[in-house]
This record gives C-alpha cells, structure tokens and sequence, in this order.
C-alpha cells in the first residue's frame, strides 16, 4: 500500500471516531512520508487519544515543514504546549509569530500571560489591541490586567475603549474610561455617561463607585456622602487592627517623634513647595523628624543636600509594607503622618501593618482615607465643617487657620525676569481671566459656568494652561459648542517655575475649578497678587480655596455658589478698580496674613501632634481636635 492510501486509511478511521486504529496506520506512514499533512492528522488523532504534549509536538513539526499554513499550525502547537503548562516550549514557538500576535487574540493571551507571570513587562504593550478587540471574556480579563495605570498612556486609553465597547455594562471599565476621558477633557462622551451615572444616584444605586479610584472621583463627584464610598472596600483590614496597634506598649521620650510618609521629597515637587518650610520650622527640641522616604532615586539624588535639612531621610523604596512598618517601630514612632492618601505613588496601605500608634493623613489628598487604619485627618475649619464629622473614620485635628503650609522663604517673587502679555499670547487691552489648574480639574460644570462667564464679559479672554494636545482640542469644542469664539481661549503650556511664577500677574482674575478646587496653584496665584475667584465648595476638595482666601484676608473672593460665581467674575470684569484693591491687599497682606506664615503654621501644627500624644499616652483613644489660634501676628514675618 503507498503512502497516500495509508493516509486515506488513517483518516477515515479518524473520521469515523476510530482513534486507535488511525494512530496504527499513521505509524506506519511515518516510515514512508513526513509531510505536514502527515503531521496534522497525527495531531488530531494524537489529541482526541489525550496525549496533549505529543499532539502540540506533532503540531509543531508540520508547521516547521512549512507550507501556507504554517503559522496556523504552529499557532496551535502553542496552544496546546500552553494548555499542558509547557511554557517554555509555547514561548519558543510563540516569540517567531509577534508580528501575527498584533492581531490574533490567542497568540497575543499565552505570550502575553506567559510574559506577565514572570514579570517581564517590557513587551506587554504589544497585546493589548488584539485582548481588548477579541470578543472572549478571558482575552479581555488578561488585557485589563495589562493596563499601565499611566494616565498620559494613549494604548491604555484606546484598550478601555474596546473593553467598555465589549462590556457597557461594566461599572469598573466605565470608571476606568472616564478617568482617561476626563483627563482629556472628552466632555462630549464625559456628559453621554454623566447622565446615567446621575441617574443611577438618583435612584440609590452606589454599588459602582466601589470601582472608582478616590483621587479621580473626587475630580467629579463633590457629594461628601459619596466621596467615601469611592474605592471603598467592606474589610480593607482585619476586624480588631485599629485596637491592637492603639493597645500595644510604646515608649515615649521627651520629644516626640514624627514620622512622614511620601514619595514627594524633593524640592520642585507641588507639596514641597508648601511643605518644606514647615518642616526646617520644627522646634528641634521637642521634636524629632524622620522622612520616610519612597521618592524616585533620580529626584532623590539630585535633592540630597536639600533633603537633609527637612529631616533625617529614611528610604522605604525597596521594601514591602511589612518591612517598612517594622523599621519604622524599630525607629519608635511616635506619630507617623501620610503625605499621599490617594494619590500616585502612595504607599498609605503601610499604615494597615501596625506602624505607629497615632497614624495620620495630611495634605496630599484631600478628602477621607478610606481601607485605610489612621486615627487623624489633618484640616480646618472651613475643609473639615462640623456637619462632615459623619463621612469620615479619621477624627479630625483641625487647626486653626487653614490646613495648607506654605513656603514664603524659598519661593521665588514675581517679577524677578521681565514679561510681557504679548510674550505669551495675550492682548494688552483685553481682560484676563486665567486658570493654572491641571486640566483634569476642568469638569464640565466648570467649564459650562466658564462659558456663561464669557458670554457676559465680551471683551474677556481665558487663559488655560493644558499641554495635551487631545485635551485642547477637546476644550477649544466644547468651547465653540457653546457659542465662544476660540480666538479668546489662550492654551499655554507648563514652564519653570520662575517663568510661570512672573507670568501670573499678566492675568486679571483668576478662576478656581469644582470640585476639585486649586490648591498649590491657588496658593501660587495668591502669592504673586492675582485674585482668585472660587465659590463655597461641598466636600474637602472644593473648600480648600475658601480656606486659603480666608487665610490671606481675602473672603470676598468666596461666592456663595456657581450662580454668585458667575455673578461674580462679571462684576470683577465691570469694576476693575475692585481688581486693583484686591491686588494691593494681597500685597498687604503677603507677609502678614496667615497663609504664608510657615513658622506660624508650624507652631500651630506642632500643638495639633502634641494634642494627639496626649491622648494617646493617657490611653485615651483618638477624638476630635481643634487647636487654639495663637495670638494675632504684630507686623511683618518677611525676612
């Protein structure tokens, strides 16, 4: 019998469920002719008999005997050597068909989930097209997990867009989208899904803010009873942890050692710039400052000589939570202070391994820690109201002023380098309404109560500081949608610190955003004489401008709300002598008010921790706190 006769034989058997009697006659093929043909069909009866290894073996030899379908062969050698946990071997086949992996979901699902389990994601990037196009659930679990969490990533962003297309009904793919539509200012797609996020609410279901991240709902959402549902988990840690850590024996000294927590110690760093007077303020006899310290090596090393003087620097980067919470009850602790909360690059869930017997959250977000074991959240009175005591598990320590330091020694002055309006793009004779904060801070009641602003003042320009190219283009639409010229919409771009610092007085008024409010770039306008205009927030991250205005004696700049806002900015824009007061107070006041008095606020803090140390060393557990003002400040604090 010839070689074609025998395979005619061995593949009716096949056909016919006779697995045995098909492999009987393709061994005696063998002898005669090894060609794919061969070779497939020996796979197929190989696999029906379950010998997996030896069907992906004969899989691959057709597809290296060449042929059209090749790569269909190999393709399914892989597949099976993945199914049986032969890694190696469907990643020696695998890494040949990349190119072919761009645009077939299964190829692109065993390289990339072999790639991941061995933590080499240098490659991943490669898969996230094809999981996220392919229609198999599974392809779309693998892609999510490929998803970067960096929030300028255009693949990620396109990968949610087709996971959300897959699965509309996914209130985590939903959250995650916006994140990525709401960073770039899409407010066409942001207001289609508003609505039935707005319709959800009202009809009690808060089920999905679970799947929120904290720091980017707050860019949205400024419903105090919401905002501690976002990301919240039902046992974040184990039942009884608070009481343990608050129970164990600790030994207190004389000066009270404060421990902070960040990422963010170097000095051109946002919170450094408000931070790091305070911190060179502390009375060194009472009190002993440790920096623990996970900032990225290249900032860290440039900063050393200026890092040391905020405190002994102790570096957590390479160690997981438990070792640093060991180290820093090694270092006796007493109060230990997050710097982060939600924000990127936090480390906060190092506070759920029984670090330090006060824990406390401060600065970095603004808002409740949720699945987070702290004792404080550090405010005042205006971030932290009375009637928010119920939508917080921390207590708060509120001092007396405002909760933001601020660093008026280090800080350059404006107009150390002369610039002009036309330097940057804007007419002299036009008035000027600006806003530095970061775009995803513009929502679309923000911008919607910016158009009716420059609908009532025609000769108004507004400057905007965004670098994104999508996100200008999204903002100059939105923009033109509703009946502005975008002539009058001046983008500019980030710079150094000098030169944004000199060019802010260009500007006449500045508008704050809701309800994530500025915080060091009010501070920043603050600081070089530019009203800023906000309006009384409903959650932590909308009053932060209240309270800085407060702080500087300037509370006429707190409109009652978005309509008074408006109301508001048009009345600034009728009477510019107001604007000219304005700038002269804040002149006035710089060195005189609270919000730049470092040394002030460092006093007024220090009572705060001293406050907490009393409790706790008299076995009292954590209560609400309000520290006492100082007296008033006679003359000027400037050096």
């Amino acid at each position: 019998m010839n070689a074609q006769a025998i395979f005619s034989t061995a593949s009716r058997h096949y056909q016919k469920g006779q697995y045995t009697d098909a492999l009987n006659q393709l061994n005696a093929l063998m002898e005669l002719n090894r060609d794919s043909k061969t070779y497939v069909l020996l796979a197929k009866v190989l696999s029906k008999l379950g010998f997996k290894p030896e069907a992906a073996r004969a899989y691959q030899l057709a597809g290296e005997a060449g042929g059209s379908r090749a790569e269909d062969y190999l393709t399914e050698a892989m597949k099976l050597y993945f199914a049986n946990g032969n890694e190696d071997e469907a990643l020696s086949i695998g890494l040949p068909l990349l190119e072919k992996a761009k645009t077939d979901p299964d190829i692109a699902f065993i390289i990339a989930s072999i790639f991941l389990k061995r933590g080499e994601k240098a490659i991943l990037a490669l898969f996230k097209a094809p999981l996220t196009l392919s229609t198999n659930r599974v392809h779309n679990a693998l892609a999510y997990k490929l998803l970067t969490a960096e929030i300028n990533d255009l693949q990620d962003r396109d990968a949610l867009a087709n996971l959300f297309r897959n699965n509309p009904k996914n209130a985590t793919l939903r959250s995650a989208y916006l994140v990525y539509a709401r960073e770039a200012n899409d407010f066409a797609d942001v207001e289609k899904h508003d609505r039935d996020i707005q319709k959800a609410l009202k009809a009690g279901q808060t089920d999905f803010l679970a799947a929120e991240a904290p720091y980017y709902h707050a860019t949205w959402c400024g419903d105090e009873r919401l905002n501690r549902l976002a990301g919240a988990q039902v046992n974040p840690f184990p039942p009884g942890l608070t009481e343990t850590r608050r129970s164990a024996p600790h030994s207190w000294n004389k000066r009270i050692r404060i421990g902070y927590v960040s990422s963010d110690f170097w000095d051109e760093h946002a919170t450094m710039k408000l931070l790091k007077s305070v911190l060179m303020a502390h009375d060194k006899s009472r009190f002993e400052v440790t920096l623990f310290c996970h900032t990225g090596r290249v900032h860290a090393i440039r900063d050393k000589e200026i890092r040391e003087k905020w405190g002994r620097v102790v570096e957590i980067g390479d160690l997981s939570d438990e070792q640093v919470a060991e180290v820093i009850r090694q270092e006796n602790i007493d109060i230990l202070v997050d710097l982060k909360g939600h924000t990127l690059d936090s480390r906060v869930s190092i506070f759920n391994h029984l670090a330090a017997p006060v824990q406390v959250g401060w600065l970095g977000f603004p808002g409740t820690t949720v699945n987070v074991d702290l004792d404080y959240i550090i405010g005042d009175p205006y971030v932290l109201p009375d009637a928010s005591k119920a939508f917080y598990r921390e207590k708060y320590c509120r001092l007396p002023e405002t909760y933001q330091p601020n660093d008026p020694y280090e800080r350059p002055r404006a107009g150390s380098i002369s610039i002009t309006r036309q330097m940057v793009g804007l007419r002299e004779d036009a008035f000027v309404f600006a806003s530095f904060n970061t775009n995803r801070k513009i929502s679309l009641q923000t911008i919607n109560l910016w158009i009716d602003i420059l609908r009532q003042t025609p000769d108004s320009l507004l400057w905007i500081m965004c670098d994104r190219k999508d996100a200008r283009a999204n903002l100059l639409a939105k923009f033109k949608s509703g009946g502005i010229d975008t002539k009058r919409i001046i983008l500019c771009n980030k710079a150094q610190y000098q030169e944004h610092i000199n060019r802010i007085p260009l500007a006449d008024v500045g508008l704050d955003t809701y309800p994530y409010n500025g915080h060091t770039t009010t501070s920043e306008k603050l600081w070089t004489g530019l009203p800023v205009l906000t309006f009384k927030g409903t959650n932590f991250a909308s009053r932060v401008s209240e309270s800085l205005l407060n702080a500087i004696g300037v509370p006429e700049l707190v409109a009652s709300g978005p309509e008074d806002y408006v109301k508001e900015a048009v009345a600034l824009y009728n009477n510019r002598d107001r604007i000219a007061d304005y700038r002269k107070r804040l002149d006035e006041n710089r060195f005189r008010m609270p919000l730049f008095d470092a040394e002030r606020f460092c006093q007024h803090l220090e009572t705060g921790y001293e406050m907490m140390a009393d409790r706790a060393k008299s076995g009292l557990a954590p209560d609400h706190i309000d520290v006492p003002a100082l007296p008033p400040r006679i003359g000027s604090f400037e050096r």
